[in-house]
Protein backbone atom coordinates (compact mmCIF):
# COMPACT_ATOMS: atom_id res chain seq x y z
CA UNK A 1 0.00 0.00 0.00
CA UNK A 2 1.23 3.51 -1.15
CA UNK A 3 0.58 5.19 2.42
CA UNK A 4 -0.94 4.37 5.56
CA UNK A 5 -3.87 6.50 5.59
CA UNK A 6 -6.93 4.56 4.93
CA UNK A 7 -10.36 4.95 4.23
CA UNK A 8 -12.81 2.66 7.17
CA UNK A 9 -15.91 1.17 5.73
CA UNK A 10 -18.96 3.78 6.01
CA UNK A 11 -22.17 2.17 5.14
CA UNK A 12 -24.19 4.06 2.09
CA UNK A 13 -27.42 2.77 2.61
CA UNK A 14 -28.28 3.33 -0.83
CA UNK A 15 -28.20 -0.17 -2.41
CA UNK A 16 -31.10 -2.01 -4.13
CA UNK A 17 -31.91 -5.51 -3.52
CA UNK A 18 -27.97 -6.29 -2.09
CA UNK A 19 -26.60 -4.53 -5.70
CA UNK A 20 -23.89 -1.60 -5.78
CA UNK A 21 -25.14 1.28 -7.54
CA UNK A 22 -23.65 4.53 -9.69
CA UNK A 23 -23.21 5.86 -6.01
CA UNK A 24 -21.13 3.70 -4.19
CA UNK A 25 -18.80 3.24 -7.54
CA UNK A 26 -18.06 7.31 -7.25
CA UNK A 27 -18.10 7.19 -3.31
CA UNK A 28 -15.08 4.41 -3.60
CA UNK A 29 -13.28 5.82 -6.50
CA UNK A 30 -12.81 9.23 -5.64
CA UNK A 31 -10.94 7.99 -2.23
CA UNK A 32 -8.24 6.31 -4.47
CA UNK A 33 -7.77 9.35 -6.70
CA UNK A 34 -7.65 11.44 -3.26
CA UNK A 35 -4.75 9.01 -2.63
CA UNK A 36 -5.65 6.81 0.18
CA UNK A 37 -3.70 3.96 1.01
CA UNK A 38 -6.44 1.28 1.07
CA UNK A 39 -10.17 1.88 0.46
CA UNK A 40 -12.27 -0.58 2.09
CA UNK A 41 -16.12 -1.01 0.87
CA UNK A 42 -18.99 -0.42 3.75
CA UNK A 43 -20.33 -3.40 5.44
CA UNK A 44 -21.44 -5.89 2.73
CA UNK A 45 -24.13 -8.62 4.09
CA UNK A 46 -22.91 -12.66 3.62
CA UNK A 47 -26.97 -13.11 3.20
CA UNK A 48 -29.98 -11.06 2.90
CA UNK A 49 -30.95 -11.44 6.80
CA UNK A 50 -27.43 -9.93 7.46
CA UNK A 51 -28.16 -6.63 6.06
CA UNK A 52 -28.33 -3.72 8.56
CA UNK A 53 -31.15 -2.48 6.45
CA UNK A 54 -32.96 -3.80 3.91
CA UNK A 55 -31.03 -0.91 1.64
CA UNK A 56 -27.06 -2.35 2.64
CA UNK A 57 -25.28 -4.16 0.12
CA UNK A 58 -24.17 -7.84 -0.21
CA UNK A 59 -22.36 -10.53 -1.76
CA UNK A 60 -24.78 -12.89 -1.58
CA UNK A 61 -25.60 -14.15 -5.50
CA UNK A 62 -22.99 -13.40 -8.65
CA UNK A 63 -25.02 -10.50 -9.98
CA UNK A 64 -23.73 -8.79 -6.79
CA UNK A 65 -20.58 -9.73 -7.40
CA UNK A 66 -20.37 -8.97 -11.19
CA UNK A 67 -22.02 -5.22 -9.90
CA UNK A 68 -18.94 -4.93 -7.52
CA UNK A 69 -16.21 -5.79 -9.96
CA UNK A 70 -16.12 -2.22 -12.01
CA UNK A 71 -15.85 -0.90 -8.32
CA UNK A 72 -12.79 -2.90 -7.18
CA UNK A 73 -11.46 -1.90 -10.56
CA UNK A 74 -11.91 1.72 -10.29
CA UNK A 75 -10.00 1.67 -7.00
CA UNK A 76 -7.10 -0.60 -8.29
CA UNK A 77 -6.70 1.99 -11.61
CA UNK A 78 -6.57 5.50 -8.91
CA UNK A 79 -3.29 3.04 -7.40
CA UNK A 80 -5.19 2.30 -4.26
CA UNK A 81 -5.59 -1.72 -2.82
CA UNK A 82 -9.71 -2.55 -2.91
CA UNK A 83 -10.64 -4.26 0.44
CA UNK A 84 -14.05 -5.32 0.99
CA UNK A 85 -15.91 -5.42 4.52
CA UNK A 86 -18.01 -8.75 5.04
CA UNK A 87 -20.60 -8.64 7.82
CA UNK A 88 -23.51 -10.30 9.01
CA UNK A 89 -25.63 -7.76 11.28
CA UNK A 90 -27.38 -10.06 13.59
CA UNK A 91 -29.95 -9.10 16.11
CA UNK A 92 -28.96 -5.57 14.74
CA UNK A 93 -30.07 -6.28 11.53
CA UNK A 94 -33.76 -5.23 9.72
CA UNK A 95 -33.84 -1.64 10.90
CA UNK A 96 -34.52 1.50 8.97
CA UNK A 97 -31.56 3.69 7.11
CA UNK A 98 -30.13 6.42 9.61
CA UNK A 99 -31.67 9.23 7.21
CA UNK A 100 -35.38 7.99 6.65
CA UNK A 101 -38.42 9.01 8.44
CA UNK A 102 -38.78 5.92 10.36
CA UNK A 103 -36.85 4.54 13.31
CA UNK A 104 -36.42 1.04 14.58
CA UNK A 105 -37.48 -2.21 13.28
CA UNK A 106 -38.95 -2.58 9.67
CA UNK A 107 -41.55 -4.81 9.74
CA UNK A 108 -42.53 -7.73 7.42
CA UNK A 109 -44.37 -5.63 5.15
CA UNK A 110 -42.20 -3.13 4.85
CA UNK A 111 -39.26 -5.33 3.52
CA UNK A 112 -38.03 -6.45 7.10
CA UNK A 113 -37.08 -9.88 7.91
CA UNK A 114 -36.98 -11.80 11.36
CA UNK A 115 -33.32 -11.47 12.74
CA UNK A 116 -30.95 -13.91 14.26
CA UNK A 117 -27.91 -13.79 17.12
CA UNK A 118 -26.44 -16.35 19.38
CA UNK A 119 -28.95 -15.47 21.98
CA UNK A 120 -32.65 -14.01 22.05
CA UNK A 121 -31.65 -10.88 23.51
CA UNK A 122 -33.35 -7.76 21.96
CA UNK A 123 -30.72 -4.73 20.91
CA UNK A 124 -32.46 -1.74 22.73
CA UNK A 125 -35.85 -1.25 21.59
CA UNK A 126 -35.39 -3.26 18.80
CA UNK A 127 -37.23 -6.72 17.87
CA UNK A 128 -35.85 -9.45 19.53
CA UNK A 129 -34.01 -11.93 17.59
CA UNK A 130 -34.15 -15.48 16.96
CA UNK A 131 -31.18 -17.78 18.43
CA UNK A 132 -29.07 -19.83 16.04
CA UNK A 133 -28.94 -23.35 16.36
CA UNK A 134 -26.38 -25.36 15.14
CA UNK A 135 -27.40 -25.36 11.23
CA UNK A 136 -28.10 -21.50 11.10
CA UNK A 137 -24.30 -21.27 12.90
CA UNK A 138 -23.63 -24.10 9.91
CA UNK A 139 -25.07 -21.72 7.02
CA UNK A 140 -23.20 -18.55 8.91
CA UNK A 141 -19.90 -19.80 8.16
CA UNK A 142 -20.25 -20.56 4.68
CA UNK A 143 -21.74 -17.47 3.65
CA UNK A 144 -18.92 -16.15 4.56
CA UNK A 145 -16.78 -18.39 2.75
CA UNK A 146 -18.90 -17.43 -0.10
CA UNK A 147 -18.95 -14.35 -0.21
CA UNK A 148 -15.24 -14.15 0.45
CA UNK A 149 -14.75 -16.36 -2.86
CA UNK A 150 -17.25 -13.88 -4.90
CA UNK A 151 -15.09 -10.80 -3.18
CA UNK A 152 -11.80 -12.18 -4.62
CA UNK A 153 -13.68 -13.08 -8.14
CA UNK A 154 -14.98 -8.96 -8.12
CA UNK A 155 -11.46 -7.89 -7.53
CA UNK A 156 -11.07 -6.81 -4.05
CA UNK A 157 -7.20 -7.41 -2.87
CA UNK A 158 -8.06 -7.48 0.85
CA UNK A 159 -10.79 -9.19 2.87
CA UNK A 160 -12.20 -7.69 5.99
CA UNK A 161 -14.16 -9.87 8.43
CA UNK A 162 -16.69 -7.39 10.46
CA UNK A 163 -16.22 -8.81 14.30
CA UNK A 164 -16.91 -5.02 15.76
CA UNK A 165 -19.92 -2.54 16.37
CA UNK A 166 -22.29 -4.86 17.92
CA UNK A 167 -23.10 -7.24 14.72
CA UNK A 168 -23.34 -10.86 15.10
CA UNK A 169 -19.56 -11.99 15.28
CA UNK A 170 -19.23 -9.43 18.09
CA UNK A 171 -22.64 -10.72 19.47
CA UNK A 172 -20.93 -13.97 19.81
CA UNK A 173 -17.74 -12.65 21.63
CA UNK A 174 -19.65 -10.74 24.44
CA UNK A 175 -21.39 -11.96 27.35
CA UNK A 176 -24.08 -9.28 27.36
CA UNK A 177 -25.29 -10.68 24.04
CA UNK A 178 -24.30 -14.44 24.06
CA UNK A 179 -26.28 -16.33 26.98
CA UNK A 180 -25.82 -19.91 25.20
CA UNK A 181 -24.96 -23.29 27.30
CA UNK A 182 -23.24 -24.72 24.65
CA UNK A 183 -19.86 -24.86 22.69
CA UNK A 184 -20.51 -21.44 21.40
CA UNK A 185 -20.96 -19.76 24.67
CA UNK A 186 -19.83 -19.39 28.32
CA UNK A 187 -16.33 -19.28 28.30
CA UNK A 188 -14.14 -17.09 26.35
CA UNK A 189 -13.07 -20.05 23.96
CA UNK A 190 -16.58 -20.92 23.34
CA UNK A 191 -17.39 -17.63 22.84
CA UNK A 192 -14.32 -16.84 19.97
CA UNK A 193 -15.36 -20.02 18.39
CA UNK A 194 -17.54 -18.56 15.51
CA UNK A 195 -15.30 -16.44 14.70
CA UNK A 196 -12.14 -18.73 14.47
CA UNK A 197 -14.52 -20.98 12.45
CA UNK A 198 -15.63 -18.26 9.70
CA UNK A 199 -11.38 -17.14 9.82
CA UNK A 200 -10.77 -20.69 8.77
CA UNK A 201 -13.09 -20.94 6.15
CA UNK A 202 -12.74 -17.55 4.83
CA UNK A 203 -8.67 -18.12 4.60
CA UNK A 204 -9.54 -21.58 2.80
CA UNK A 205 -11.90 -19.99 0.51
CA UNK A 206 -9.24 -16.78 -0.54
CA UNK A 207 -5.89 -18.52 1.02
CA UNK A 208 -3.95 -15.86 -0.98
CA UNK A 209 -5.61 -12.16 0.36
CA UNK A 210 -4.83 -10.68 3.11
CA UNK A 211 -7.13 -10.61 5.79
CA UNK A 212 -8.30 -8.35 7.93
CA UNK A 213 -10.26 -8.62 11.19
CA UNK A 214 -12.36 -5.72 12.63
CA UNK A 215 -12.72 -5.78 16.47
CA UNK A 216 -14.25 -3.90 19.22
CA UNK A 217 -12.35 -3.46 22.05
CA UNK A 218 -14.81 -2.50 24.39
CA UNK A 219 -18.37 -2.79 24.97
CA UNK A 220 -17.74 0.65 26.83
CA UNK A 221 -20.49 -1.22 29.56
CA UNK A 222 -20.05 -3.14 32.81
CA UNK A 223 -19.82 -6.97 32.56
CA UNK A 224 -19.16 -6.35 28.61
CA UNK A 225 -16.69 -7.45 26.07
CA UNK A 226 -13.14 -5.81 27.05
CA UNK A 227 -9.47 -5.42 26.40
CA UNK A 228 -8.03 -8.50 27.83
CA UNK A 229 -10.49 -10.02 26.02
CA UNK A 230 -9.91 -8.80 22.31
CA UNK A 231 -6.13 -9.22 22.87
CA UNK A 232 -6.30 -12.85 23.61
CA UNK A 233 -9.17 -13.48 20.82
CA UNK A 234 -6.62 -11.33 18.54
CA UNK A 235 -3.58 -13.74 19.19
CA UNK A 236 -6.12 -16.80 18.64
CA UNK A 237 -7.14 -15.27 15.06
CA UNK A 238 -3.71 -14.78 14.12
CA UNK A 239 -2.37 -18.24 14.78
CA UNK A 240 -5.29 -19.06 13.16
CA UNK A 241 -4.17 -17.27 9.37
CA UNK A 242 -5.94 -13.22 10.37
CA UNK A 243 -2.92 -10.88 9.09
CA UNK A 244 -4.07 -7.71 10.22
CA UNK A 245 -6.69 -6.60 13.09
CA UNK A 246 -8.84 -3.04 12.57
CA UNK A 247 -9.35 -2.05 16.39
CA UNK A 248 -12.35 0.10 17.06
CA UNK A 249 -14.65 -0.23 20.10
CA UNK A 250 -18.92 -0.28 21.62
CA UNK A 251 -21.64 -0.52 19.71
CA UNK A 252 -22.94 -3.71 21.03
CA UNK A 253 -25.52 -2.09 23.50
CA UNK A 254 -27.69 0.57 23.70
CA UNK A 255 -26.88 1.80 26.98
CA UNK A 256 -23.19 2.18 26.17
CA UNK A 257 -21.37 5.25 27.60
CA UNK A 258 -18.11 6.28 25.65
CA UNK A 259 -15.52 9.30 26.22
CA UNK A 260 -15.26 10.35 23.02
CA UNK A 261 -12.13 12.44 22.23
CA UNK A 262 -10.17 12.84 19.13
CA UNK A 263 -8.01 9.69 18.72
CA UNK A 264 -9.93 7.87 21.83
CA UNK A 265 -9.24 4.55 20.52
CA UNK A 266 -5.70 4.92 19.88
CA UNK A 267 -4.83 3.48 23.37
CA UNK A 268 -7.20 0.23 22.62
CA UNK A 269 -4.87 -0.65 19.10
CA UNK A 270 -1.50 -0.03 20.86
CA UNK A 271 -2.61 -2.27 23.47
CA UNK A 272 -3.95 -5.14 20.91
CA UNK A 273 -0.54 -4.77 19.09
CA UNK A 274 1.63 -4.66 22.21
CA UNK A 275 0.61 -7.44 23.97
CA UNK A 276 -0.74 -9.60 20.94
CA UNK A 277 2.22 -9.35 18.83
CA UNK A 278 -0.21 -8.58 15.76
CA UNK A 279 -0.43 -5.59 13.26
CA UNK A 280 -3.13 -3.16 13.91
CA UNK A 281 -4.64 0.01 12.67
CA UNK A 282 -6.50 2.45 14.54
CA UNK A 283 -9.68 4.69 14.39
CA UNK A 284 -11.92 7.45 15.95
CA UNK A 285 -12.01 10.90 15.41
CA UNK A 286 -9.01 11.25 13.79
CA UNK A 287 -9.07 14.60 11.54
CA UNK A 288 -5.42 15.66 11.30
CA UNK A 289 -2.82 14.51 9.36
CA UNK A 290 0.09 15.57 12.00
CA UNK A 291 -2.28 13.36 14.20
CA UNK A 292 -2.28 10.47 12.24
CA UNK A 293 1.20 10.67 11.30
CA UNK A 294 2.11 10.75 15.30
CA UNK A 295 0.66 7.72 15.82
CA UNK A 296 2.45 5.49 13.28
CA UNK A 297 5.33 7.29 14.24
CA UNK A 298 4.84 6.24 17.81
CA UNK A 299 4.38 2.34 17.34
CA UNK A 300 0.79 2.70 18.56
CA UNK A 301 -0.44 1.60 15.50
CA UNK A 302 0.55 0.45 12.00
CA UNK A 303 -1.93 2.43 9.89
CA UNK A 304 -4.82 4.89 10.33
CA UNK A 305 -8.43 4.57 9.28
CA UNK A 306 -10.30 7.28 8.54
CA UNK A 307 -14.06 8.01 8.10
CA UNK A 308 -15.45 11.34 8.60
CA UNK A 309 -12.40 13.35 7.21
CA UNK A 310 -12.81 11.25 4.26
CA UNK A 311 -16.27 12.15 3.75
CA UNK A 312 -15.76 15.93 4.02
CA UNK A 313 -12.61 15.78 2.10
CA UNK A 314 -12.01 12.92 -0.05
CA UNK A 315 -8.28 13.90 -1.28
CA UNK A 316 -7.15 13.51 2.37
CA UNK A 317 -4.05 11.77 1.76
CA UNK A 318 -3.27 14.69 -1.33
CA UNK A 319 -3.77 17.03 1.57
CA UNK A 320 -2.01 15.35 3.91
CA UNK A 321 1.40 15.17 1.89
CA UNK A 322 1.49 18.71 1.56
CA UNK A 323 0.73 19.32 5.67
CA UNK A 324 3.32 16.96 6.32
CA UNK A 325 5.49 18.26 3.88
CA UNK A 326 5.80 15.11 1.90
CA UNK A 327 6.17 14.42 -1.83
CA UNK A 328 4.60 11.65 -3.21
CA UNK A 329 4.38 10.57 -6.76
CA UNK A 330 0.84 9.35 -7.23
CA UNK A 331 -0.74 12.76 -7.77
CA UNK A 332 -3.12 12.52 -10.51
CA UNK A 333 -2.35 14.39 -13.42
CA UNK A 334 -5.29 16.17 -13.61
CA UNK A 335 -5.06 17.80 -10.59
CA UNK A 336 -1.06 18.47 -10.04
CA UNK A 337 -1.92 22.46 -11.20
CA UNK A 338 -3.37 22.12 -7.04
CA UNK A 339 -0.41 20.82 -6.11
CA UNK A 340 1.87 23.22 -4.05
CA UNK A 341 4.96 24.38 -5.79
CA UNK A 342 8.57 23.65 -3.91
Amino acid sequence: MRNRLWVSPMCQYSAIDGMPQEWHHVHLAQFASGGAGLVVAEATAISPEGRISPDDVGLWNDAQRDAWTPIAAAIRRRGAVAGIQLAHAGRKASTWAPFAAQRGTVSAQDGGWRTVAPSAIAFGALAAPQALDADGIDRVVADFAAAARRARASGFQVIELHGAHGYLLHQFLSPLSNQRDDEYGGSLQNRARLLLRVIDAVREAAPEAPLFVRLSASDWAEGGWDLEQTTAVAAWASSHGADFFDISSGGLVAHQQIALRPGYQVPFAAAVRRAAGVAVSTVGLIDDARHAEQIVADGQADAVMAAREWLRDPHFALRASIELGDEIDYWPPQYLRARPRR
